[in-house]
């Protein structure tokens, strides 16, 4: 093959390294398509092949721009193409490209737009493909939406047009081998000891809890945490769309869902495998996260006996929390009064988790609320744990306190009754009584 040749004056440019790329993958993807290639067990490997290529053409690059050549040929013939860096990156927990032209990337809570870019709209077509072809997946302009789980964790959900006008869309939620515990969220601020004491004491007294959040605010790592103080003794079963949860019981099993084959068969839905678990004699149920129909099964799994259950929801608030669940409870098609559903809903629910993601990227327990009982046609909650935010320092650093209301919850009698007491401080309650007194002196 004739040489190339490198720029003029023998200076290299951007599209002399984009030309010596493109032949370097051309030449070698000529040879992997080679029926001999394919089916000799001794062929070399991708890294083999890349140096071969760049002997055969004659290329004298600098060792830096030589190694640089190197990974980006090797990635696009065998990783994520110009991606891979970002999915190599423990720093980085997302990765969204919108279209060939525009990747961004999340890095401590925060959206930063990369200067990556693809080749083109086929070019990341081939990238979607590679990755959810050995997944046993499949897109096309018929099925033009796929969502998968990497091996390693990761999830994975991709777009093609007709319906992503502008181009291929690829989001990429990276997993984390290092789940962070009750200790670790106490140092990153996002909830207080007395916040952490009350959860565990309601994890270990079988309330039912609802972790409730937006995207990316934390909701699995907290619902992680908090199966952590479930007992080693108890049979726990986690049910997921993609697995996440990493729990350290012995006693543990794990189901997911199963999307429909291309032949429209095979599906296995969340409410299904909520079903299911009722017959597998549970302690506890953990439910990755409601978002149709399961919830009325979720509902009244609580309601009969499956106490200490766990689930996350979308939602901006613990009312709207609330207000999510009947919703999805009305998507079951079963045909119940609204005040019937809400009376299910309160006596199922004991506790909602407000899990939220603050302008300066940072992620918090916003709100502990208790789910009080009926009143009328309302469900009475009681705040026992707020957030409040009291301006910005530098960097636009969100400042504020999470602190106690001074509220106890009705629900402390069944804590007492399982044996495990809170101290009136965890509320907030001596502070508050100190307060008024103080402020009776003081008239």
């Amino acid at each position: 093959m004739k040489k190339l040749v490198i720029g003029p004056n023998g200076k290299l440019g951007s599209a002399d390294l984009t030309k010596m790329k493109a032949e370097m993958i051309q030449l070698i993807s000529q040879e992997l398509e080679n029926p001999a290639f394919m089916s000799d067990p001794n062929a070399p490997d991708i890294e083999e092949l890349v140096a071969r290529a760049y002997i055969y053409l004659d290329l004298q690059l600098p060792e830096t721009m030589r190694a640089q050549l190197f990974r980006d040929v090797t990635d696009h013939l065998k990783g994520y193409g110009p991606i891979q860096p970002l999915l190599e990156d423990p720093s980085i927990t997302e990765v969204m490209v919108n279209g060939s032209g525009s990747v961004y990337m999340e890095r401590n809570g925060k959206l930063i737009k990369t200067k990556i870019a693809f080749e083109s709209d086929h070019h990341l077509l081939k990238v979607i493909d590679r990755i959810i072809l050995p997944l046993g997946r499949s897109i096309d302009r018929d099925h033009p939406t796929v969502d998968a789980r990497l091996p390693d964790g990761s999830r994975v959900n991709a777009v093609i047009p007709p319906v992503a006008i502008d181009g291929p869309s690829l989001t990429i939620r990276k997993f984390n081998n290092d789940k962070l515990d009750i200790e670790q969220l106490i140092e990153l601020e996002s909830l207080t000891p007395e916040m952490a004491e009350f959860l565990r004491i309601c994890v270990e007294a079988r309330l039912n809890i609802v972790i409730s959040g937006g995207t990316g605010s934390g909701k699995t790592t907290l619902l992680n945490v908090l199966s952590s103080f479930i007992p080693e003794e108890e049979r726990i079963v986690t049910i997921e769309d993609a697995a996440e949860l990493a729990l350290k019981q012995d006693h543990v099993v794990r189901l997911e869902t199963q999307p429909a084959t291309i032949e429209g068969t095979g599906m296995v839905t969340v409410r299904d495998l909520v079903r299911n678990a009722l017959r597998m004699r549970p302690d506890r149920i953990v439910v990755g996260e409601c978002r149709g129909g399961e919830a009325i099964d979720m509902l009244q799994a609580m309601n009969t006996g499956h106490d200490g259950s766990l689930t996350t929801l979308h939602a901006n608030s613990p009312r709207d929390g609330l207000s999510r669940l009947e919703t999805m409870a009305l998507m079951s098609n079963l045909d119940l009064p609204l005040k019937v559903l809400r009376e299910q809903i309160a006596s199922a629910i004991d506790v909602i988790v407000q899990q939220s993601r603050l302008q300066d990227g940072s992620r918090k327990v916003t709100s502990i609320t208790e789910v009080a009982g009926m009143e009328g046609d309302t469900i009475i909650m009681s705040d026992i744990f707020k957030f409040k935010q009291t301006g910005k320092g530098e960097d636009d650093k969100i400042l504020g306190s999470l602190q106690p209301t001074g509220i106890r919850p009705m629900f402390q009698s069944r804590l007492e009754a399982a044996g495990l007491k809170l101290s009136n401080e965890i509320f907030g309650v001596g502070q508050f009584d100190d307060s008024m007194a103080r402020g009776r002196r003081k008239r």
